[in-house]
């Protein structure tokens, strides 16, 4: 009788691992379940600014397209809910024709905007973008006198923005108005950027090639780039519509 409730015993508890989700699942936290702004307010901000809302489950920047030759710095936004160090962050993502985004990880406020201190992942409309927006003074300004109208490989979608850029020959970026998947896992030991079910980039955060990469172009007169080692989470308003959906990070 006993090793027969033994044997039911078993059974019962192997139908329940089975039933039971995978512990993995329980380890993503949603920083934005399509249906709250709770956690969310704007960058050096108490609220989240105009034009940040939810349409259809998105979390989406309503505005008119504006010209990069009179863009003036936007309405960033942070997750102030946690800082994070190690993480693999994933979230879907859309942009209209010309459209212009980014990611912000290890985010500190108190700095005029985020760019100058944090790690963007790029997010942009790759072949549009140069055929509604003129660029060629921003890019002399960084000293690209070569074909100076065109969007150099840093500044392509997927890239680690104006440091590691995304290797065209494994990046499948869907057509505008269309979504798409990023993932960006941060360790002290690599970073990987990932589109679409695809790695583009990766590198070692702090190594030597990654200053010499931070101290020889844009960032160069930027002493606060990249020295954080924990922060938030930040979503760029570069004066275009944007829509993110999924937005979930785990912890490494």
């Amino acid at each position: 009788m006993l090793t027969k409730n033994i044997l039911l015993c078993a059974l019962i508890f192997s139908v329940f691992c089975a039933c039971t989700p995978p512990k993995e699942a329980s380890d993503w936290i949603y920083l934005f379940d399509g249906s709250s702004l709770d956690g969310w307010r704007g960058y050096n901000g108490t609220t989240m600014p105009p034009g940040w809302t939810i349409e259809e489950g998105s979390l989406t920047f309503d505005t008119e397209l504006g010209l990069e030759q009179d863009y003036t710095g936007g309405k960033d936004i942070i997750f102030y809910g946690e800082e994070f160090d190690n993480f693999e962050l994933s979230l879907e993502w859309k942009l209209p024709a010309g459209g212009n985004s980014g990611i912000f990880y290890h985010l500190k406020e108190g700095f005029d905007s985020p760019p100058i201190v944090s790690p963007e992942y790029q997010l942009i409309d790759d072949e549009n973008y140069t055929k509604i927006h003129d660029i060629t003074s921003y890019n002399l300004s960084l000293g690209y006198t070569e074909n100076p109208s065109e969007l150099k490989p840093l500044q392509k979608t997927g890239s680690d923005y104006a440091m590691h850029a995304a290797d065209p020959k494994t990046k499948i970026l869907h057509p505008t108005d269309s979504w798409n998947t990023s993932k960006i896992i941060f360790t002290p030991e690599k970073v990987e950027h990932w589109l679409n079910g695809q790695k583009l980039l990766s590198f070692v955060p702090w190594s030597e090639d990654w200053y010499e990469k931070k101290n020889s172009d844009k960032w160069k007169t930027s002493p606060d780039y990249g020295k954080f080692k924990t922060g938030f989470i930040g979503l760029q308003d570069h004066a275009s519509p944007i829509w993110f959906r999924n937005i979930k990070i785990k912890k490494l």
